[in-house]
């Protein structure tokens, strides 16, 4: 496991350095729609790369970057949600990795949060790339999901840099020891699963 996990991490690293701006602007556009994939596994890696001083990128454009992919995955979910409507969205849902009860619990956090829920999402696992679903289908003015989209993300992106530039002071990560790597991800993780379940769990389902 520990070499698989370290040939992972510098595949992606490698790819990073041929692929830029550009291959993170693909994979969290890839991360806010259909595809799970958590940007906890997209940022840091790039920053930590730019703090090795092995990519011409830079911290603050990797975090326009991930906005700027962020952006225009949620933009993707919410054009095919409005066009596709919902009784489409629910019934094919499910071969797209969003089964109806994620569709539904989307629903019910945006009736629970209005528009504000967008700007919340961009920090909550599942309800981030599933957002886009129930704005589209309930029609939500477009410019102002963008706007709500474009913050959220960007705080979110920002937040997650942050705190690569401190696990860049890890020396120990840095060297690509996998102790430290998986430390960092677990706390990563814990963190994300508290936010989860306090704001989808505790508060939304409430609403339910």
């Amino acid at each position: 496991m520990h070499d698989l996990i370290q040939r992972l991490l510098a595949s992606y690293q490698q790819s990073l350095q041929s692929g830029g701006y550009a291959y993170v602007v693909f994979l969290m556009a890839l991360e806010s729609s259909v595809v799970p994939l958590p940007s906890e596994l997209i940022i840091p890696p790039a920053v930590l790369l730019v703090l090795a001083g092995k990519s011409q990128m830079t911290v603050p454009g990797i975090v326009l970057a991930a906005t700027l992919g962020s952006w225009i995955g949620a933009t993707a979910m919410y054009w095919v949600s409005r066009v596709a409507g919902r009784p489409f969205v629910m019934k094919f849902g499910s071969y797209f990795l969003m089964p109806p009860e994620k569709i539904e619990r989307a629903e019910r956090w945006s009736d629970r949060f209005g528009s504000v829920g967008i700007l919340i999402s961009r920090v909550l696992p599942v309800i981030r790339h599933l957002i886009g679903i129930p704005a589209g289908i309930m029609r939500m003015n477009y410019l102002k999901y963008s706007i709500y989209t474009v913050i959220g993300s960007g705080f979110w992106s920002a937040v997650l840099a942050y705190v690569s530039v401190i696990a860049g002071h890890d020396e120990r990560l840095m060297h690509g020891e996998i102790r430290e790597i998986t430390l960092w991800l677990a706390g990563i993780g814990v963190v994300m699963g508290a936010i989860y379940y306090f704001f989808v769990h505790r508060i939304s389902e409430k609403e339910a």
